[in-house]
């Protein structure tokens, strides 16, 4: 299947400045869909590839958010790259489709070819509906996935009907529901809890998902690190920066991350080994005069391929000499805890057994966990990550 049906080119000359661009800026390196849909062999295989939805209508009190693509193009690509080489490909637009289900499908194919051909996706979007069509191209690949979302609110319909409209305050009802069932954890990061209902949090206790408030990582925003590592996916609501860093969103609130965190935030998912999809959802430039959001879009995205190629493959553990093993033993348990930590980026992981015969080929779930939690079995408590993690093995 040929990927240009599903998109347009990019309007180069409303967007690109006239004299070019310099050599070492992000426009000179990327090659674009302008004339000729951009294609590739082996050789020359992009590793990443920027996608631009223009889709709003089922963004909540946020319609505009379509035209942002081409907004942030504007500023990311004026941005210098790194010391690396970056092999990518912008591949222009997905306009909306006659229906939003015509465009959910439209993305799910690219999604989903892309990711069979081991290039990322980086969305620029439109509404964060859009997450479930990113979630749907997982489908057939025959694992199961865990799904990070940064943002103020759970999107989710309070009532927890099965038969909820999808829209961007919803989405997370349709991918928690979805059958067939490949969803192993989702966590929401950065949410403020007085916009999050009980019956919102129970749903996530009982579920045994994640979710960490705004206060909990602000100054801190390693907290949050080791939850987007363990993310095959993940969704930025731009909703989640507070307005006075990001006013370009309709729905901008006066509390949440500041720039430089969303940025952080970013990073992280770059530098994941295991994240192989990131999508920037809700930026609406109709309320962006000074275009301030659209630089930060751009710097956030940025940040992401900074990560991605500081990446440092130390994830599955091998060779096992890379790596440094911790064993402690709770009081009054039968087995113990085993902690995992890499030479290379001294980052830390949890090993929690497949009780049973749950697994055939693997003895343990790998977790992507802090060096705290590792102290806290030291003391003889339990951390709640493996806890949780174990639940969900069972």
């Amino acid at each position: 299947m040929s990927l240009s049906v599903f998109f347009t080119p990019i309007a180069a000359q409303a967007l690109f400045p006239e004299e070019g661009f310099f050599r070492s800026q992000l426009g000179h390196v990327f090659r674009f869909y302008e004339n000729q849909f951009p294609t590739w062999d082996k050789d020359d295989k992009p590793q990443l590839a920027i996608i631009g939805v223009e889709e709003d209508r089922a963004a909540v009190h946020n319609q505009g958010s379509a035209k942002s693509p081409d907004a942030v193009r504007k500023h990311l690509y004026q941005l210098y790259q790194g010391d690396y080489a970056i092999q990518a490909v912008d591949l222009g637009n997905i306009k909306a489709g006659a229906t939003l289900t015509d465009t959910y499908a439209a993305l799910r194919a690219v999604v989903e070819e892309l990711l069979a051909d081991h290039i990322l996706p980086i969305i620029i979007g439109g509404g964060q509906d859009l997450t479930y069509a990113q979630y749907l191209g997982y489908q057939n690949l025959g694992q199961k996935v865990e799904v990070a979302v940064v943002d103020a609110r759970f999107d989710l319909n309070q009532e927890s009907s099965e038969h909820v409209a999808l829209d961007s305050r919803s989405y997370l009802n349709h991918i928690i529901l979805h059958e067939p069932d490949y969803l192993f954890n989702l966590s929401n990061i950065a949410f403020q809890t007085y916009l999050v209902s009980k019956e919102s949090l129970n749903m996530y206790d009982k579920l045994f998902f994640n979710a960490t408030r705004v206060g909990a990582i602000a100054g801190r925003m390693d907290q949050s690190e080791p939850l987007i590592r363990a993310a095959d996916m993940v969704s930025f609501d731009i909703g989640a920066i507070r307005a006075s860093e990001a006013c370009g969103n309709a729905n901008a609130m006066p509390n949440g991350l500041f720039g430089d965190e969303a940025c952080q935030i970013a990073r992280y998912a770059g530098m994941s080994d295991k994240c192989s999809s990131i999508g920037f959802y809700e930026f609406n430039p109709t309320y962006d005069p000074m275009q301030q959001t659209a630089m930060l879009v751009s710097q956030m995205i940025w940040c992401f391929i900074d990560g991605f190629y500081n990446r440092k493959q130390d994830t599955p553990l091998l060779p096992k000499s890379s790596y440094i093993i911790y064993r402690t033993t709770l009081e009054n348990e039968d087995h113990e805890l085993v902690f995992v930590k890499s030479k290379k980026s001294d980052r830390w992981w949890m090993q929690v057994p497949y009780f049973g015969s749950r697994s055939v080929n693997e003895r343990y779930h790998l977790v992507p966990c802090r060096y705290e939690d590792y102290q806290m079995a030291v003391t003889g408590e339990m951390p709640d990550l493996w806890w949780r993690t174990h639940q969900k093995l069972q």
